[in-house]
């Protein structure tokens, strides 16, 4: 087991979570320990962090080992150039900043992986799409290597093989499907973007079918450490920013992206700090009901 740090000052829980997606049988996360079964250039991976007593420690199995050890520093955060804000910035970011000064965005490196339940969540709720993507890994997923019962992603030649209609069960509409197969057909560029710039990567995603403006900014943030990343397009967050930062219930992208604009360059550590302080809109009108799609 290797140690990557021996002087740990952030929190590496927060930084990882956004990797978690649901009962994601990819992932594991807990008050100390990490785990995560992905697919590298050199192969399958499992990767396992823990950390204690302002020690990080990492190990990892199968082909794709040595790949994710190099990179796992910056999964947990650790190579995040923190900013910190001045006294010309809101209030309510600056108390965010004072309640959390321990929050770091991870760079997880691998984009594909990311990419997969970022689709799958497009125009859906999130347990919906957390439920799809259980469902998606656990049919097609290979079993990972390593010490425990965790599944990969599913790969691009599983995924790419699978007729749209093959993907209703799960719960999953054939808008998304194509995208994921497009996803697939195209993850050998995706996969070129692991160790890319932000900027890069939007531009090569942005070119792929069926990645649009909300994926790119709801996958770049945790998969490449984008402190710029911005989810244009989301059905909560500009609701969210214009509360916090206007006080207004509800808003547009345009007003989100108004209100952010101070920010530019560090528009997703200013969204991750609202979010570690709990701000949300409030909620008008009845909770909307969820149908399965297989039961349509």
């Amino acid at each position: 087991m290797a140690v990557l740090s021996s002087a740990l000052n952030h929190d590496v829980h927060r930084a990882l979570a956004p990797h978690r997606i649901g009962a994601d049988p990819t992932t594991l996360l807990s008050g100390s320990e990490f785990w995560r079964a992905t697919l590298t250039p050199d192969g399958p991976g499992t990767l396992h962090l823990s950390w204690s007593g302002g020690e990080l420690r990492a190990e990892a199995w199968g082909a794709g080992a040595s790949w994710l050890l190099e990179r796992s520093a910056d999964l947990a955060g650790c190579a995040d150039d923190v900013v910190r804000f001045g006294p010309e910035a809101h209030p309510e970011v600056l108390k965010a900043q004072r309640n959390f000064p321990r929050l770091r965005l991870s760079r997880g490196h691998c984009v594909y992986h990311s990419v997969l339940p970022v689709i799958i969540g497009q125009r859906v709720t999130a347990i919906e799409a957390h439920r799809s993507w259980r469902r998606l890994c656990l049919s097609i997923g290979r079993p990972a290597p390593g010490p425990l019962d965790l599944r990969l992603p599913p790969s691009p030649d599983d995924l790419a093989q699978q007729p749209y209609w093959w993907f209703h069960p799960h719960g999953i509409d054939r808008q998304r499907a194509e995208a994921l197969l497009s996803a697939a057909r195209h993850a050998t560029r995706i996969n070129e973007l692991d160790d890319a710039s932000p900027s890069q990567a939007r531009a090569t995603l942005g070119a792929i079918s069926g990645i649009g403006a909300w994926t790119i900014g709801a996958t770049l943030g945790h998969a490449l450490g984008d402190t710029d990343a911005v989810a244009v397009g989301d059905y909560h967050l500009k609701n969210t920013v214009s509360f916090a930062l206007a006080g207004e219930p509800r808003g547009t992208d345009e007003r989100m992206l108004e209100l952010l604009t101070p920010y530019n360059g560090q528009r997703a550590r200013v969204i991750a700090l609202l979010a570690a302080a709990g701000f949300s809109a409030p909620k008008f009108g009845p909770r909307q009901r969820i149908l399965p799609m297989e039961r349509w």
